[in-house]
Parts: C-alpha cells; sequence; structure tokens
C-alpha cells in the first residue's frame, strides 16, 4: 500500500512515496520518489585562509567565523574552535597551541581542518531533517589546485559529515554571488583578493578560459605592515595589529586626507614596549610590493585573454570580490593601470561564500563543480 507524504514548506518542500511491503508477517518500508535523497541540507562553503563562511539554501550567510582552531599540544584535545580560538592568537601558553589549517587557501593540516569543519556543519545543521540526512556541500578552491589538494578538501568534507561533495573554483563562486550571469559566452572578468590567495579569472560559458592563482592576498598585506614599521622604525607589532592598521589607515592609492593611527609594540634594540603614531602615506609605501604583484598577475592574465573576450571585459568592466576588496583604493589603482572600469562586490566579503550555494542550482549548466 502506497501513501503520500510531503514534507518541509515552500522550496523546502519535498513529496515521496512510502510503501509498506509485508513479507512473513513482517512490514517493510520502501521510499519512492526522485527528490527524497535531497532531504538534506545543500549549503555552499566559502572555506577561507582567514575564516570560513556557510550559506544555506532559504536562509543565507548562517555562519562567518575565522577558520582558526585551539588545541593542548600535549593531549590533542580540541578546546575552541573559530571565534574563541581566533582570540587565543598570540595569548596562549606553552601547552596550548591555536592554528590555522589553512594556508594559501589549502589544507595544511588536515585532521585539524577536519574537525573544524565537523564543528561549524554541526552548528547550522539545524532542524528536524539535518538530524537524520547528511547535507550536500559545495566547497570553493582556488584556481590552481593539485589533485592531492583537491581530494583532501573532500576527504575533509565527507569525514566531517556531508554526503556529497562537490568543488568549485573561487573566482566562478564569487561571480555566481555577485550576479553575473556566467552561463552566457561573454567574457566576464573576475578578481577575488581573499585571506591566503589572490584568484584572477576569466569567465565564459560557465568555464574559466584564463586563469592565475598568487599567494599574495590579505595575510600578505598584514605582513609587508609587519616588516615595514620593523625595518624603518625597528619596532615589532604583532597581526592583529597590522590587520587593525590595514582596515583602519591602510590604502592601495593615495587617500584624499591623511589618517593616522596610533599602535603598540615591542622596541627591538631595548626589548621594551612602545608606542608608534603611522601614517595613511607609510601605509602605503608598505603595501607598494603585494599590490604590485596583483596588479602583474591582473595585467599577464588579461595578456593572455582572446580578443573578443577582452571585448567584453573592455566593456562590461571587472569584478572585484573578497575581504582584500575593501582595501582603500585597490579598485580605483588597478583602473588607472588597467584602463578598465573596475567595480566591487555589493558584498564582497560573502559574494563567494553566496555564489557556492547557489552553485548547486545550475549543476546542470557547468562542469566547474567537481573538479
Amino acid at each position: 500500500m502506497y501513501y503520500l507524504f510531503t514534507v518541509g514548506q515552500g522550496d523546502f518542500s519535498v513529496s515521496f512515496y512510502l510503501l509498506l511491503i509485508k513479507f512473513n508477517s513482517f512490514f517493510y518500508i520502501d521510499f519512492r520518489g526522485n527528490h527524497f535523497m535531497g532531504l538534506g541540507m545543500n549549503m555552499g562553503i566559502d572555506l577561507g585562509t582567514s575564516s570560513v563562511l556557510i550559506y544555506v539554501r532559504g536562509k543565507g550567510i548562517v555562519l562567518q567565523e575565522p577558520s582558526v582552531v585551539a588545541i593542548n599540544s600535549r593531549s590533542g584535545k580540541v578546546l575552541a574552535v573559530g571565534e574563541s580560538a581566533a582570540l587565543m592568537l598570540g595569548r596562549t601558553p606553552e601547552n596550548v597551541e591555536a592554528v590555522r589549517p589553512l594556508k594559501d587557501g589549502v589544507i595544511s593540516d588536515y585532521k585539524v581542518t577536519e574537525v573544524m569543519l565537523r564543528a561549524f556543519i554541526s552548528k547550522v545543521s539545524t532542524g528536524f531533517l539535518a538530524r537524520y540526512f547528511k547535507p550536500s556541500i559545495v566547497v570553493c578552491v582556488p584556481t590552481v589546485i593539485t589533485q592531492v589538494e583537491q581530494r583532501a578538501v573532500e576527504d575533509a568534507c565527507r569525514h566531517a559529515g556531508a554526503k556529497e561533495v562537490y568543488l568549485i573554483r573561487e573566482p566562478i563562486a564569487a561571480a555566481i554571488g555577485s550576479g553575473i550571469d556566467i552561463t552566457q559566452a561573454n567574457g566576464s572578468m573576475v578578481v577575488d583578493i581573499g585571506g591566503g590567495t589572490t584568484d584572477i579569472a576569466v569567465i565564459s560559458m560557465c568555464q574559466p578560459v584564463v586563469h592565475d592563482s598568487l599567494k599574495i592576498a590579505g595575510n600578505a598585506f598584514d605582513q609587508a605592515i609587519i616588516k615595514y614599521v620593523r625595518r624603518k622604525h625597528n619596532i615589532l607589532i604583532g597581526e592583529q595589529t597590522a590587520e587593525d592598521l590595514k582596515i583602519n589607515i591602510g590604502c592601495a592609492y593615495p587617500r584624499e586626507q591623511e589618517l593616522s593611527m596610533e599602535v603598540r609594540g615591542r622596541n627591538l634594540i631595548t626589548g621594551m614596549p612602545a608606542t608608534l603614531t603611522l601614517t595613511s602615506t607609510e601605509m602605503l609605501e608598505a603595501l607598494e610590493e603585494p599590490i604590485n604583484q596583483i596588479y602583474d598577475g591582473v595585467h599577464s592574465v588579461l595578456e593572455r585573454t582572446p580578443p573578443e573576450l577582452m571585448a567584453d571585459i573592455s566593456q562590461r568592466g571587472i569584478m572585484m570580490s573578497g575581504g582584500g576588496a575593501l582595501l582603500y583604493g585597490i579598485d580605483r589603482m588597478l583602473e588607472a593601470k588597467v584602463g578598465v572600469e573596475i567595480t566591487i562586490a555589493e558584498d564582497p566579503i560573502s559574494c563567494v561564500a553566496v555564489g557556492t550555494g547557489l552553485a548547486l542550482n545550475i549543476m546542470d549548466k557547468f562542469d566547474a563543480i567537481s573538479g
């Protein structure tokens, strides 16, 4: 005997048949319906070097936390994950280690990444269906990634609780998340500046035609600031201080109004605490090298772009995404050097995660997913 059931509401409603089969005085249950296996959550994960964002279909961005895990180095016990672990960076005792399990956009510590993903996935997997059905996950990866690195991402997600895992290149996810129709035979160029990598791609018909991935991004900006302050002022500052400088007075193009900020660190000559006031002009000088490397990457991709796609880019412009796109004046600097209009995505930090989640809806239209 068949019974028709409907589970969920709206976009989440799924109808299926339940068949009761009587055999040797026992009843067996058989589920019928093409969509039954899709009852689990569909989520997109932006697995970044600095932070992890999770997008759930129908809910939007449900999690945004630093990709940091605190571990007891003696027992191996995980003490904290995400925001609470990030607060421990640079402040831990000898037996506690706060680590970032991803480096340059790829997994550097497999086991810690698995623990972190399991914690984040379980945190957002709420509701009746989440208890019984594993989620389908789309994860973004850099445009240049080896088979070993790709397999590490897939395995970590599956062991963290995913039923199905698909991979999508970061620029393609950024393009989808920022509203670009990548299914057409038009050239679209995306520059995604994350924490560990800058991914540059010219996309047409859902595929990257020309692409590159640079290990120069937000973290490299921080290191350039630390290096500059140490070299010029003989003062050592921490990564968090460097990031604050980057956010508040950092720039890739001269500011109309000079800004300054007071910071504290350690004097490398006396070994004593030191206070220093830095200006936005100094930040422009400090960031000159990594910014020029990003420009060189954009220039290299454009040089290899076919002429018809180049014409499309000249007309449509270049889209920038990622947290690095928020650095003051980076769009104006590229626009001045490249001669093409630069647009920053409406929500540059989360558009990759949003595009990663939305990619599940157009899986039949492109092969960029699943490697």
